[in-house]
């Protein structure tokens, strides 16, 4: 059975810049490329728009050189993929066979402070922010700022209400877990972790504690389980152990929870079984072979995010 998936985090967009490729060359770098993701069935792929800490002091123009790079992509494989606004946009495109690209920031700091940054970007087409990386920015501290690990800012408040009003997905990944808390607390939507693991599975401070997943879910929210060998178990990183986070979340808050966030081509080693984005489909097996049936098999492959953006993004 061949399952829609969706990806909600991949890094493509910096390699395409980096190793001189385009998204459409089959298998001649990186992890993830248009003809390797149509032939493994994913049918819709967060693109993210990383801040790295080097571009720290020009970050809104940083996101916007990998957006053009982004937008660049779409034009020259229009005939394959299109970038999506909205949730029946997606449904058009699945409908045509072709695939759907949604465009992410990951790193607040793009928006310099600003709101009005926010609805630009949102008018640039972006629909998924993470709020921070493992620093801090002007809205809260990541989770690299383990000595103060601050909640989120005034500005960080009024984004996630702004996000809320405008239809964005809220991204928590990479967020310190005060500023987490706050989120869950303040967002009327629900809120999202494009990548991230179980942290009672494998104890990194990038991973969710149980109570974090719990409550994550309890807002109709989203985990996409990410490939990092770091956030598997980093003695054994293996499809296996990533099946096992899988079944943990599972039992803490129900399948509902769960999603696929691969972080390929933002990650510079692999697991073994989780190479490119051709091992997708393994993950499917896995989880059959576990007992999961084929419907909770569909939710965790994308049926879950599909929900997920359906309520957020219904469209205006």
């Amino acid at each position: 059975m061949k399952h829609c998936i969706v990806d909600a985090h991949c890094d493509t967009l910096i390699t395409l810049e980096d190793q001189q490729r385009r998204l459409g060359d089959d298998g001649k770098g990186g992890h993830l490329d248009l003809p390797r993701m149509i032939s493994s069935g994913v049918k819709l792929q967060f693109f993210a728009a990383f801040i790295s800490p080097q571009y720290r002091h020009c970050a809104t123009v940083r996101a916007l050189d990998i957006i053009d790079i982004f937008y660049r992509e779409m034009e020259a494989f229009s005939d394959q993929i299109e970038p999506v606004l909205s949730y029946p946009d997606i449904e058009r495109l699945m409908s045509f066979g072709k695939s759907a690209a949604l465009l992410a920031i990951e790193g607040g700091e793009a928006l310099a402070g600003k709101l009005s940054v926010l609805r630009f970007f949102y008018r640039l087409g972006v629909r998924s922010l993470g709020l921070t990386w493992n620093g801090r920015n002007e809205l809260a501290d990541g989770v690299g700022e383990g000595r103060t690990g601050g909640g989120l800012t005034e500005f960080g408040v009024a984004a996630v209400k702004e996000m809320n009003r405008l239809g964005m997905l809220v991204d928590v990944s990479h967020l310190a877990e005060p500023g987490f808390w706050d989120v869950i607390k303040i967002s009327g939507r629900p809120v999202i972790a494009t990548h991230a693991n179980s942290r009672s599975q494998c104890d990194h401070p990038r991973n969710l504690t149980d109570g974090q997943i719990k409550s994550l879910a309890a807002t109709g929210g989203v985990i996409g389980l990410c490939f990092c060998p770091d956030f598997i178990c980093p003695a054994n990183p293996c499809l296996e152990r990533l099946l096992d986070h899988m079944e943990h979340m599972a039992s803490v808050a129900g399948v509902g929870c769960i999603g696929l966030g691969s972080d390929f081509d933002g990650i510079e080693k692999v697991a073994p079984g989780l190479e490119d984005v051709t091992c997708m489909p393994h993950l499917a097996e896995g989880l059959s072979k576990r007992g999961f049936k084929d419907s909770e098999i569909e939710m965790v492959m994308g049926g879950n995010w599909l929900r997920v953006i359906r309520e957020v993004l219904a469209g205006r």
